[in-house]
Order: structure tokens, then C-alpha cells, then sequence
């Protein structure tokens, strides 16, 4: 239990760093848009239900020109920390799972993170918007094998040791650097520890965990790097904190599967304008709107 609660302590003090470290190096005025702050309140609201964030947010700010493509990543990553540090102080005080299994895959993905960022945040625009393509065609694969049921559902386990431990350490390392490129935690996160035999269930805090503190660091670099919009972070932060609420005490159950299959076709959408926007050479879709 005692490093139970030192998760959950890091977890607050990741929370009130993180918002201080922002608030510090605000670069514009705060002032967060209706839109941001309807796609937090929807992208999070799903998130908390394990369908992921990233995809879905990408594709609607994307369809709402509210963002420069080359700022994507690090306004992924900031905007949807405080929301999942939310999510990840819910599940593990609620979920049971090994304490010592949950400590180890945390710090693994946030070193992943912390190499990643400090890389991504200095990629030209171009190659971003290939990596954000690529992650958006990797997450509706890996949504179409789910409801395919061509992966499998997991097992009983609320733990790992010896070998199993290595391997999901070193993919949940890998998982947290990509995220610095826009590519979610949560699927390949929750299908690796059902290969292995964890209960879903069990995942669950260890996807919000780990994806809540590589978040606070890498968002932080992203905004030392200014590869930031601040102002629709903000709006999709303060949008999701409360439908986090919502997901977690209110909603149990939703046809999830229907519902990958509608992320699945918008995110394939996305990826393919991103990739024509690049064959085009055409900047003037990474601006915002006046």
C-alpha cells in the first residue's frame, strides 16, 4: 500500500508542478475557445472509457483548423495531462493491481517520454505530419483487431514477474516515447498486458498512471520547447477534467465497439488529409484561424 500512495502523492504533486510550470510560461493569453473546450469535454469523456484521446482529439482539431500541425504533439500532450492525471488518481485508488507491477511500468513510460520529447519538439513540420498520420492509421488498426476480436481479452492477473515484467516494461518504454508523437498509450498499452495475462480491468491504472506523469514531462518540455498552442490546450483541459467525472461515476455502458468503428473511419480520414497537405506542400493548413 505504501507505494500505492506514493503514486498517488506523485500524482498530486505532478498536478500542481505541472500547472504551475505552465502557468509560469503562459506565451499567450489564456483564453480558451468554445470549440477546445467541446472537444475536451467529448475526446476525454471517451478516454476515460479506454477508447484513447489522441486520434480523436487530433482529428477534430484538425477538422476545426484550431491548430498548427507542427504544434500537435506537444498541445496533445499538455492539454490531455491534467485530464488523465484525473482519470489516474480515480482507478488507482479504486482498481486493484499490484503496486510494485503499476511502479515499474509508470517510470518506464515516462523515461520513454522524456527521451521523446526533447526529440519531437525539434522535428520540421513535414515529418510531424507524417508521424501523426502513422499514429492515426496505427490506433484504427489496432481499434479495428479489438472489435475484430482478433486480439484477445485478457486474462485474471493483477501482477507480473520475471519475464513477463521485463517485456512489458521495455513495450510500455516504447509506448511512452510514442506518445511524444501523437500516438496513444492506451491501446497498445492495454493490448500487450492482455497478451501477457493481466486483466483489463487491472491495465487500467497503469495506462492513466503512466500516461498522467510521462504527460506532465513531456508537456513541460513541449511548452520550454514552445511547440505549444496554449489557449485550445487549455479549452480541451478544461473541457475533460469534467467529463473525466462523468465517464468514471456515471456512465456504465456505452456500445464502445460502434463507437471505435466511428473513431476508426474519422482518424483514417485525418491521416490521409495530413499526408496530402504534405504531398502538396501546402503550409497554409497548419495555420490557425485568424
Amino acid at each position: 500500500m505504501i507505494i500505492k500512495y506514493c503514486i498517488l502523492a506523485a500524482l498530486w504533486i505532478a498536478s500542481a508542478g505541472f500547472s504551475l510550470f505552465w502557468y509560469l510560461h503562459r506565451i499567450q493569453p489564456l483564453r480558451p475557445t468554445r470549440f477546445s473546450i467541446i472537444v475536451g469535454a467529448v475526446t476525454n469523456f471517451f478516454d476515460t472509457l479506454g477508447i484513447g484521446s489522441f486520434a480523436t482529439t487530433t482529428a477534430a482539431l484538425r477538422a476545426g483548423r484550431a491548430i498548427r500541425d507542427e504544434n500537435l504533439p506537444g498541445t496533445l500532450n499538455v492539454a490531455t495531462c491534467l485530464p488523465v492525471i484525473t482519470q489516474a488518481l480515480i482507478f488507482i485508488s479504486s482498481v486493484e493491481v499490484d503496486a510494485l507491477t503499476l511502479f515499474v511500468l509508470i517510470t518506464a513510460a515516462v523515461l520513454g517520454a522524456w527521451f521523446g520529447a526533447s526529440i519531437v519538439g525539434r522535428l520540421p513540420v513535414q515529418t510531424i505530419r507524417y508521424a501523426i498520420a502513422l499514429a492515426l492509421v496505427v490506433a484504427a488498426v489496432l481499434f479495428s483487431m479489438i472489435n475484430l476480436h482478433i486480439l484477445p481479452g485478457g486474462g485474471t492477473a493483477t501482477s507480473l514477474r520475471g519475464t513477463l515484467l521485463l517485456i512489458a516494461i521495455g513495450a510500455n518504454a516504447f509506448f511512452g516515447l510514442l506518445v511524444t508523437i501523437g500516438i496513444g498509450l492506451y491501446a497498445p498499452s492495454l493490448i500487450t498486458l492482455s497478451l501477457l495475462g493481466m486483466s483489463p480491468l487491472a491495465a487500467f491504472p497503469i495506462m492513466m498512471g503512466s500516461g498522467a506523469l510521462l504527460q506532465a514531462i513531456a508537456g513541460a518540455q513541449f511548452i520550454s520547447l514552445g511547440r505549444v498552442d496554449q489557449r485550445v490546450a487549455l479549452g480541451v483541459t478544461l473541457g475533460g477534467i469534467p467529463a473525466v467525472f462523468v465517464a468514471a461515476y456515471l456512465v456504465k455502458s456505452l456500445p464502445l465497439a460502434l463507437l471505435r468503428w466511428v473513431v476508426i473511419i474519422v482518424v483514417l480520414y485525418t491521416a490521409v488529409q495530413l499526408v496530402r497537405t504534405n504531398l502538396r506542400r501546402d503550409d497554409v493548413k497548419s495555420e490557425c484561424p485568424a
